[in-house]
């Protein structure tokens, strides 16, 4: 049993990273400089996920991309891609990647160019044309696959990268700022290409500052600053682990008698809590009553204490950290890391 579920396991991870680091040297006429980009990174990613990359500018995205796509050699620690070595011919061949800018010669058109791409890749004429008749309807360049791709707007560029980057059928796709350039229409066209994708069984690994895309997209997302992984898990355990939730409660004064800063006062010593963590708010039919926390023993003694005070409740909700906010709570204070040597869920 214990054989089996190892296999299994190592089955479903595609892409692992292993305390990956990468020290770059400048030379100056006085001495090296040293710059270390990655500092012990470890993620994994798995079959049919989709897996988010965040960080500031210089947090070192870029050298980890490139590392798992072979471009660049790390200092020590390892990265393979479907167990195979970063790199590696066995793994490259399985890899389909789309750049931040992506560059095409302005004499194609973007049928040309998927075929150029296409024979470098070694596919028949015939699975070439069948595959770019795919594409380009699935990214919306189906009406103007015959245009000089120098007409093209930064958004239509993009979408034909995407098409690109899929020609081969590739299992992983490392994409680079995928919606970078592409209006409100266009986000949503590849956000439901690449749910598409996942639904196949492909992985997707990504780098996108647009965090509210990574929201809506992302099975799992890695924080990474300073070359540190800062905080690892689903939007929900990231929120849960490194953020303030908050219980809002909307309420009717029924029956009260008592001024809600008299009530907000009660409150306080009932929960033996600084009065900040608790703030109302007079709306124009209910009362707004937001605790700074959601501990269930927290929120049981508020709502007892509610209905002691005669009000109704009209609602009750928890408001958890968004994305943002958590990813500048990580990038600003380093935090715990999850222990990569788990045996991942995939």
């Amino acid at each position: 049993m214990a054989v089996v579920l190892v296999l299994e396991i190592a089955r479903c991870v595609i892409v692992d990273v292993q305390e990956l680091r990468k020290t770059y040297r400048h030379w100056t006429r006085q001495q090296a400089r040293e710059v270390r980009a990655l500092q012990g990174v470890s993620l994994h990613a798995c079959a049919g996920e989709v897996f988010g990359l965040l960080g500031p500018n210089g947090a070192g995205k870029t050298t980890l991309i490139k590392t798992l796509l072979g471009v660049v050699r790390p200092s020590s620690g390892c990265a393979t891609l479907f167990g195979k070595p970063a790199g590696s011919t066995e793994a490259s061949l399985r890899v389909g990647y789309l750049p931040e800018s992506l560059r095409i010669d302005r004499h194609h058109t973007a049928r040309s160019a998927l075929r150029f791409y296409g024979r470098m890749s070694g596919m028949s004429e015939a699975t070439i044309s069948r595959r770019s008749d795919e594409l380009l309807q699935l990214v919306g360049l189906a009406g103007r696959d015959r245009e000089s791709v120098k007409r093209f707007s930064k958004g239509m560029y993009q979408r034909l990268g995407l098409a690109q980057s899929l020609m081969h059928d590739p299992d992983l796709l490392v994409l680079d700022e995928p919606t970078d350039g592409l209006d409100p229409v266009g986000r949503n066209q590849v956000r439901q290409v690449l749910e598409l994708l996942r639904n196949q069984g492909k992985t997707i690994f990504l780098n996108s500052h647009i965090l509210q895309e990574v929201e809506l997209v992302c099975s799992r997302v890695a924080i990474l600053a300073s070359g540190k992984i800062r905080g690892m898990g689903t939007i929900d355990e990231l929120a849960k682990l490194h953020g303030e939730a908050k219980t809002v409660l909307k309420l009717i004064p029924a029956g009260a008698s008592e001024s809600t800063e008299a009530f907000a006062d009660r409150l306080c010593q009932r929960l033996n809590a600084d009065r900040s963590l608790i703030q109302i708010t007079q709306e124009p039919e209910t009362i707004r009553l937001e605790l700074g926390t959601n501990i269930q023993s927290s929120v049981d003694q508020t709502i007892d204490l509610v209905r002691e005070a005669h009000y109704s409740i009209v609602s009750l909700s928890v408001i958890r950290p968004s994305l943002e906010q958590t990813f500048l709570k990580l990038v600003e204070t380093p935090s715990h890391v999850p222990d990569e040597s788990e045996a991942p869920e995939c």
